[in-house]
């Protein structure tokens, strides 16, 4: 039996969390969610998420750090949330700038899944 893609959403704003939880599982993903960094770390250990959703201006969360540990404990691709204009001095795979269109996200995170199969 083929095992549903899971995905990991790291953000501090709560109503974001739910809505990208409850999108993500009507869309047929295991969702794992965390608003902080400490969180989101024990969670990537607990559930090795196929993608990971990481907003990038969390307020008292060097994300940057977090950032750094996903790429170098893990082998998934990361899509980064950002109010910024302009492209995170990161190097994720992709990212996405808010507000956006969930069939937007949606369809980032299927092409990033399907480029992460072995």
């Amino acid at each position: 039996m083929k095992r549903r893609p899971y995905i990991m959403v790291v953000d501090d704003d709560q109503d974001m969390l739910r809505m990208l939880k409850r999108t993500l599982e009507l869309e047929g993903y295991g969702v794992a969610v965390a608003a902080d960094s400490r969180s989101a770390l024990a969670l990537l250990e607990e559930h090795k998420p196929d993608l990971v959703i990481l907003e990038i201006t969390m307020p008292e969360v060097d994300t940057y750090q977090v950032f750094d540990l996903i790429r170098q404990r893990f082998k998934v691709p990361v899509i980064m949330l950002t109010t910024r204009n302009g492209v995170p001095s990161l190097k994720p795979d992709d990212y996405i700038r808010k507000p956006f269109h969930t069939k937007e996200l949606l369809a980032r995170i299927r092409t990033k899944l399907r480029r992460a199969r072995p």
